[in-house]
């Protein structure tokens, strides 16, 4: 199962791609963050809420470094819905 460290390595790698593109900002969709390291982890009653928490914590900890906006979020601003554009180049 993916490990606190193992999104904020994805996360990094995600921006830093971006950045080498020359791009003006990257979105990053906390669902899609899981899709790429593995999918979700097996939850109470079928749902992943057990990890979101970890993932979406990575995610807010780099936008509460600077120019980031959050695009998406549910009232909780811990789901797979979560979104967040990370504008380039980052602090």
């Amino acid at each position: 199962m993916p490990k606190t460290e193992d999104f904020r390595e994805e996360l990094q790698a995600q921006i830093q791609r971006a950045q080498r593109q020359g791009r003006p900002h990257v979105e990053v969709n906390s669902g899609e963050l899981h899709r790429t390291l593995g999918g979700y982890p097996p939850g109470a009653g079928g749902r992943a809420a057990n990890m979101m928490p970890s993932c979406c914590a990575v995610m807010w900890a780099e936008h509460d470094k600077g120019k980031a906006k959050v695009v998406f979020q549910t009232a909780s601003g811990r789901s797979a819905s979560l979104t967040i554009r990370y504008r380039l180049p980052r602090p």
